[in-house]
């Protein structure tokens, strides 16, 4: 495995059915170089997503995955400071299979929603960065898809996909538990199927995307009582002369705030949105092809390029994002293992 010059990014892809991670160095032109491919565990069975995240500080790489039949696993990878390349660390069971994972924002505890087994669970995290003991396990309504803090790390949101619900919750930092708002949720609309929340940069609005009608939902969120208000604005992210099952998959701003953008499996598209700076309201820009079945993509740090990974074609596209108007232009496809289902991205000092 080669490594990464400096001042750049790296790229880091979950394959599903290869259980491995694919790993690039991304150039400021956005070339992407291959540096290697890391194992992570073979299971009993495939078919079933690996996710990432990585801690606050860049330093641990987390993979949870499946490690055999209705059992699922995180792997921890140390990231080095020079290179960004991953090295294994350890295995630690989780409770149940796992489709999102995320830490708090100290790095303590992580957070891991189960759409197969309706939970969430909270476990904790040793100082040398390895996953521990679980915690807490908080059954749920089906289909749980997402668990995120709030930027305060007072607060907890996840959602029920199948239950069209947004779990609201207090966060205590100095035991990673998590205990119900008041009220402990609220109503999603009816068959949208809340799949991902991400916060606004202010911390003040989420948006939450929604698999099963393709739209993406702005909310209010008060960072003094965790509660988050009405929906303020309900976007579409189909093309245009849309004709299928809508498919909602992944969200991420423009590191800067200024633009917003969502994936659509079933046209395989990124849907472009201008974000207004005082209120937050999107404005629908433009729907971009990109590889097939888009179920994850990531933006890089510096906010240059967006990487989506295609779940069918087993590939992943960079595209070059216009700081100016927030186009998206296509500038190389990559092989990757089969059936990716993560991105993340790391820069580099």
């Amino acid at each position: 495995m080669t490594s990464s010059p400096a001042n750049s990014c790296v790229v880091y892809v979950a394959n599903a059915d290869s259980q491995d991670l694919t790993v690039f160095d991304l150039r400021t032109d956005g070339e992407m170089v291959p540096l290697g491919t890391v194992a992570i565990q073979r299971p009993a069975q495939i078919g079933r997503s690996v996710v990432l995240t990585l801690d606050p500080k860049r330093r641990f790489l987390y993979a949870g995955h499946l490690c055999g039949v209705g059992q699922s696993a995180v792997a921890t990878f140390e990231v080095s400071r020079e290179t960004g390349l991953p090295s294994y660390r350890g295995t630690t069971p989780l409770a149940d299979t796992t489709s999102y994972l995320s830490t708090d924002r100290t790095g303590r505890y992580l957070f891991s929603a189960s759409y197969a087994g309706n939970k969430v669970t909270v476990n904790a995290i040793a100082p040398d960065g390895i996953v521990g003991e679980t915690l807490q396990i908080v059954e749920t309504q089906p289909k749980a898809h997402c668990i995120v803090a709030d930027p305060s790390n007072r607060f907890v949101l996840h959602t029920s996909l199948g239950g069209d619900l947004i779990y609201q919750s207090r966060f205590d930092a100095s035991s990673g538990l998590i205990s119900p708002n008041t009220p402990p949720m609220v109503a999603a609309r009816a068959k949208s199927g809340p799949r991902f929340v991400i916060f606004a940069a202010r911390g003040k609005q989420i948006l939450v995307v929604n698999e099963l009608d393709g739209t993406i939902d702005l909310r209010p969120f008060d960072p003094a009582s965790g509660i988050i208000g009405a929906i303020s604005q309900s976007a579409s992210i189909l093309p245009d002369r849309f004709v299928g099952k809508p498919w909602g998959a992944d969200i991420h701003f423009r590191p800067d705030g200024a633009f917003l953008y969502a994936s659509e499996r079933t046209t395989s598209v990124i849907t472009a949105f201008a974000v207004d700076p005082e209120s937050g309201a999107l404005a629908r820009l433009e729907s971009y092809p990109t590889v097939k079945q888009p179920r994850a993509f990531h933006i890089d740090p510096f906010g240059r390029h967006l990487i989506a990974a295609g779940q069918l074609s087993n590939t992943v596209a960079c595209h070059a994002i216009d700081a100016a108007n927030g186009e998206l232009t296509a500038l190389g496809e990559y092989p990757v293992g089969s059936s990716p289902t993560w991105v993340e991205v790391v820069a580099l000092a």
